[in-house]
């Protein structure tokens, strides 16, 4: 005869043996077909076309291009703005978030913690949110890519899922719509523009740009020329694309 303890232990074994075990295998296997398989939607676009549902003004603009294909400007500017330490660290700038966390306690915040990394983890395998349980997620899925795909990998693809405008996903959507040309052919002022949006691109429009966009946008350039570029760039000739 079955207790209700031997249930109980079924059960937890279920919950903290089985289900963490089906999680890890199921996660492996998701980080290596996306390491090859272009990312075409992402958990974000669902929610904002969720969103935007009845708004006929709205729609989803977004082109997988490979690295490649876009321009080496793109890449120097999201380092540039996003991620200064982006070839140095191994998903994390432990740095940037000592500061945020010091930052955070005295009541202000900062941008600039989260590196492209662990922005790629979130965009990819995530919902947005603020609990600790998206956070620890999110830890995860970094250290897998980093692990999995490396850098070269990491920047294609969060230069093709990372929001870049309202329903403009990638580079390429994002230079099509905003500047009229494809990614290959952005010029480092294109490229600094789109990349001085990304903290807020739904509000903040490349194609258009204010004061203070523009303006962050002078500093992004004149960053790019201070970092050393990614050697996994450094010699690519760039495929032109009309």
């Amino acid at each position: 005869m079955k207790t209700k303890g031997g249930k109980i232990k079924r059960i937890l074994k279920y919950l903290f043996v089985y289900v963490p075990a089906l999680f890890f295998l199921f996660s492996i296997f998701w980080i290596v077909v996306l390491k090859w398989v272009p990312v075409y939607v992402t958990p974000l676009m669902v929610i904002r076309s969720v969103e935007y549902i009845g708004d006929d003004n709205f729609d989803t603009r977004k082109s997988w291009r490979s690295l490649d294909k876009i321009s080496k400007n793109m890449v120097m500017a999201v380092i540039a703005s996003e991620d200064n330490k982006f070839m140095e660290h191994n998903g994390f700038d432990w740095e940037a978030i000592d500061k945020a966390i010091d930052y955070n306690k005295r009541g202000r915040k900062i941008r600039g913690a989260s590196t492209i990394s662990q922005q790629t983890a979130k965009n990819v395998f995530l919902f947005p949110s603020r609990t600790w349980l998206r956070k620890g997620l999110e830890a995860y899925f970094t250290f897998g890519i980093e692990l999995v795909w490396g850098k070269e990998r990491i920047m294609e693809v969060y230069l093709n899922v990372a929001e870049m405008g309202r329903g403009i996903y990638g580079a390429e959507a994002a230079a099509r719509e905003l500047f009229g040309k494809s990614a290959s052919a952005l010029s480092e002022r294109e490229a600094a523009l789109i990349a001085a949006a990304l903290p807020n691109p739904m509000r903040r429009n490349a194609g258009n740009p204010t004061g203070y966009l523009s303006y962050r946008a002078s500093r992004i350039q004149n960053l790019m020329y201070k970092i050393e570029m990614p050697e996994f760039i450094k010699n690519r000739k760039v495929k032109k694309k009309n």
